[in-house]
């Protein structure tokens, strides 16, 4: 399977989200006057008129969008915004409509000469939404209150007992509400302190909330202070942004070769932890075969703290993963997902022209990124189990760049193999691959992964006293499996051999001339890239 590195990609900050537009508070409905009686059958108010389509509040159009479409590509950032302009613009208020306001009394019946009513319109009720204009501002009758003036009650008439009973009635109310607020106030207080209340207070704050362990957020709370986002520049000032995480306590950062590669000859390298500190770095050592490279801190801080390494040959189908990464530049991102599938083929590349590498991969549909290059995989308990480097993309990225995102196809190289490579990295500088010594077709339908008829260069295809050559291997022998792993290419042999140590044993299932057969081979070594 032939797959692309995810990359790298420059950040930019997100916008914020747009703010709600107010609410305007509904003018109270005014009573009858009632010295002005509705006609027979009538109704003391008029009924309240339509919400007027232009009214504030009232949405039109969609507005400007303010979240702009992500982009993405090994040197690239965010897209432009994406601006869909709506008529009348998300958020934007408008004048209220001349007239009347809701509410308003209705006029004396046809044929009185009742005066018009001085009293209306009614002020502004507290808190009501002022509008600036013409036309919203006259009263019924030529007032000159505004729209959503509050009705004044008239005066009473002066009549001796009504004005005592009134009084009396008053004082029984209050004496009535007084008791009832007193009464309200006692139960709500027993039922606070008591087992009657329905309501259910937390006794924790979200700030002082234990995450059990194994729990997505325990997880990333334990790993995001060991994961940095990397930024490597070449001396032209090209590169562009990865991720990495803290492989000992002397400051060794391990990553992908694809997020150094810029700046291994002259470049520069910074870490950025996710409290904000940033540390430059140096290329202790890359595999590009492996894709994998370790880089160190300088002046590493003493409080470093590696993350756990699992065992990925433990992995099982199913088991829940975590990604952490910096997609398209957006730091300390964390994502979920499951192992897919293991043992997975992956002959990937930066599109560089740069030598391609081979793994076993683990699958996952966590979501990776570009960006997420270089990051940990993790397992329910936070051990690291593989290293996010490739992902599955389409022809047609979709991010107006050309770089694809993620589409629940993942690549981690497995920690097993990383481990020992960026242990030879640190001791050496220089990867150590385990190899058959044969050259092998990288054809694909091939059954198997054939011996060529010829090495690179001219060369024998086997080399010479090699560990195929003991091995009895022959031009033309297709190799079908390598121990129980089935071999259907040569990148996946090359990716199976590439999971052991030189030095291992293996058993190799063979082809030749129609029959079958085993052998098995002592794995050698080479060092270096070249």
């Amino acid at each position: 399977m032939s797959t692309e590195n995810e990359g790298t990609s420059e950040g930019a900050s997100v916008p914020p989200a747009p703010s709600v537009p107010p609410t305007p508070v509904d003018a109270p409905a005014a009573q009858a006057h009632p010295e002005h009686p509705a006609p027979d059958g009538g109704s003391p108010t008029t009924p309240l008129p339509p919400v007027p389509p232009n009214a504030p509040g009232t949405a039109q159009g969609h507005g400007s969008s303010p979240y702009p479409g992500y982009g993405g590509g090994d040197r690239g950032g965010y897209g432009e915004p994406a601006a869909h302009a709506g008529q009348g613009g998300y958020g934007t208020q408008e004048q209220p409509p001349v007239g009347p306001p809701p509410g308003a009394p209705v006029g004396a019946p046809a044929g009185t000469s009742s005066p018009p009513d001085a009293s209306w319109p009614p002020p502004p009720a507290p808190g009501t939404p002022s509008y600036d204009g013409g036309g919203a501002g006259e009263g019924a009758g030529g007032g000159a209150a505004g729209w959503g003036s509050s009705y004044q009650e008239p005066a009473p008439k002066k009549d001796g007992r009504r004005g005592r009973l009134v009084a009396t009635v008053l004082v029984a109310a209050l004496v009535a509400g007084g008791l009832g607020g007193g009464l309200g106030y006692t139960l709500a207080k027993n039922n606070d302190d008591g087992n009657g209340s329905t309501t259910v207070s937390s006794s924790t704050s979200g700030g002082n909330v234990k995450r059990d362990p194994g729990t997505v957020a325990a997880v990333a709370a334990m790993a995001l202070p060991s994961t940095v986002t990397i930024e490597a520049e070449s001396s032209s000032g090209e590169g562009g942004t990865g991720t990495g995480f803290v492989f000992d306590t002397q400051g060794h950062i391990v990553t992908n070769n694809h997020v150094v590669a810029d700046a291994v000859d002259g470049g520069k390298v910074a870490a950025t932890f996710p409290d904000g500190k940033k540390y430059d770095a140096e290329v202790v050592g890359h595999a590009q075969g492996y894709d994998v490279a370790v880089i160190k801190l300088k002046n590493a801080p003493s409080n470093l703290k590696p993350l756990t390494l699992g065992n990925s040959d433990k992995v099982a189908v199913g088991d829940s993963t975590i990604a952490i990464g910096a997609p398209f530049g957006l730091s300390n991102t964390v994502t979920t997902g499951i192992i897919s599938a293991k043992n997975r083929p992956v002959a990937s590349s930066d599109g560089t022209g740069s030598q391609a590498s081979y793994m076993s991969a683990l699958q996952t549909d966590a979501s990776i990124n570009p960006g997420n290059s270089g990051g940990p995989l993790l397992d329910a308990q936070g051990n690291v189990i593989g290293i996010n480097s490739a992902i599955q993309s389409t022809s047609n990225g979709g991010f107006g760049t050309g770089q694809s995102g993620s589409i629940g196809l993942g690549f981690a190289i497995p920690i097993n193999q990383a481990k020992y490579v960026a242990q030879e990295l640190i001791k050496t500088g220089k990867p150590v691959y385990a190899k058959i010594g044969a050259s092998v077709s990288l054809e694909e339908g091939t059954g198997g992964a054939k011996i060529t008829d010829q090495g690179a260069g001219g060369s024998e295809s086997v080399d010479p006293n090699g560990p195929a050559d003991q091995a009895g291997l022959r031009p033309g022998d297709v190799i079908t499996k390598l121990d129980d792993r089935v071999i259907d290419s040569g990148p996946t042999l090359i990716g199976e051999i590439w999971t052991h140590k030189p030095g291992d044993e293996v058993t190799l299932t063979y082809e030749r001339g129609g029959k079958e057969q085993t052998t098995k081979l002592i794995l050698g070594s080479r060092v270096g890239d070249s």
